[in-house]
Formats: structure tokens, sequence, C-alpha cells
């Protein structure tokens, strides 16, 4: 490499090279006067040239938004427990929505496998007007100040806490605690 030319050399080196003849002798009287001040300023700023890292910036991932199973088409959202709601559970579950007046075409399910992980805002993004909440679930509703069987508001959405639909259809006590919270909960008047 000592005996390249500088022709040679441009290929090796990409970067800017500057030449200086000999070295800048500091000039007496600069030197001794005061040594705190700095030197003189450059008058302009040297170019910055941007590098492209040819790294496009990083995007939020947003999580897919919940699929509830279902019509969903009155804002009845039911949670359950369970990964399959067994057919006489689902057969309790139906005839419980259409006694309190709606169909299962105006309510939505989610399982508490389907809500793991999950925020409470992907839950509040669904924009439910009641939730129905049987079991455990791994999700941070479980947070709310609410108690099983007891109607709980916030904002504009009501909230039912209960036991897992697969221990109410086994449980005639439970089952009457759940409908008479209903009846509450749905404005079912006596006839």
């Amino acid at each position: 490499m000592e005996n390249m030319s500088i022709q040679e050399l441009q290929h090796i080196i990409t970067e800017e090279l500057f030449f200086f003849e000999k070295d800048p002798t500091p000039d007496p009287v600069k030197q001794y006067t005061n040594p705190t001040v700095e030197t003189e300023k450059p008058k302009t700023l040297p170019k910055t040239v941007p590098i492209d890292s040819g790294i496009p910036p990083i995007e939020e991932l947003k999580p897919e938004p919940l699929i509830v199973r279902g019509k969903f088409e009155k804002g009845i959202l039911v949670l359950h427990e369970e990964q399959q709601l067994r057919p006489e559970v689902m057969e309790m579950l139906v005839n419980m929505v259409n006694a309190v007046g709606h169909s299962m075409n105006e309510v939505g399910l989610l399982s508490s496998e389907e809500l793991e992980g999950r925020s409470l805002t992907d839950l509040y993004d669904l924009n439910a007007h009641i939730v129905l909440k049987f079991g455990r679930l791994k999700h941070p509703i479980n947070a709310l100040p609410a108690s099983d069987y007891q109607i709980h508001t916030e904002g504009e959405t009501e909230y039912l806490f209960a036991d897992a639909l697969s221990t109410i259809a086994e449980d005639k006590v439970l089952k009457g605690k759940l409908w008479n919270t209903l009846k509450v909960l749905f404005n079912l008047s006596k006839k």
C-alpha cells in the first residue's frame, strides 16, 4: 500500500481526504493572549449529509381486532371461560338470551382463550353495551370492581359477572341467582 498511487488509493479509500502542504503554525499573538478563549470560530458550518441506512422506519404493530362469534347486532357480549360450549350449555345460553327478550343474532361470543393476551382497550373497541362474563378469564377485565351476580356500570356499558356457564348449567341455585340478576339488567317487569 506504500507504493500505491493516488489513483489506485481512490478505489480503496472512499472518503474525502484533505492534504495540507505544511503544518499550520500557531499565531504567537493569539496563543498568549487568552488561553481560555476559543480560537476564532468558522463563519460557516460544515455540510452535513443525511445517511440513508436503507432501513424503513419501524411501524407500530397493532394487533388484529377481536373477532366475535355471532352477529353481535345489539352489542350484547358474552365472555365465557370454556374453550367450546357443550351443546347443553349452549342450549341453556340460547334459552337465557331468548328469555330476556333477545335472540342469538344480537349476541357476540368470546372465549377466555380468544381474549388471552388482549388488553381492555381491545375489548372496549368492540363497543359492547352489555357484557356478560361467565367464569374465570385470563384478561384484565377481571380488574373491574364488579361482584358476581351484581350489575356494574362503567360509562355506557353494563357488566354482569357470574360463574362459568358449565357450572351454572348444573346448579339450579346458580340458575335462579343468574335469572334474578338478568331480570334487573334487562328491565324485565313481572307480568
